[in-house]
């Protein structure tokens, strides 16, 4: 298991901006894609944004032109800004990745998932 470290995350006015991180450790790793998800009380985990080993994006429609993802491949990081939050941004936001753990000859794929990060936005 990957452990994967989430920051960034806390009370934003409408209109203001954060950026969360999602910090992988751990030695031999490779990632392919990068995901980060957000699930608002009552509601059910939904895709924000993904970011492929090449760099191609796809966001929800609801955050496009607003949100960012970006991943940092040196330091196993991958980022999220988000801009012109709305109260409806509200929740906790998850990363998600999938890739490979290299161990001498043998490698084993994994999915694993931050702890979650509560975004508030709110005036």
């Amino acid at each position: 298991q990957v452990q994967l470290v989430e920051s960034g995350g806390g009370l934003a006015q409408p209109g203001g901006s954060l950026r969360l991180s999602c910090a992988a450790s751990g030695s031999g790793l490779s990632f392919n894609a990068m995901y980060w998800y957000r699930q608002a009380p009552g509601k059910q985990r939904e895709l924000v944004a993904e970011i492929n080993s090449g760099g191609n994006t796809n966001y929800a429609d609801s955050v496009k032109g607003r949100f960012t993802i970006s991943r940092d491949n040196a330091k196993n990081t991958v980022y999220l800004q988000m801009n012109n939050l709305k109260p409806e941004d509200t929740a906790v936001y998850y990363c998600n990745v999938e890739g490979e753990r290299r161990i001498g000859a043998i490698r084993i794929k994994f999915n694993d998932w931050g702890q979650g990060t509560q975004v508030t936005v709110s005036s």
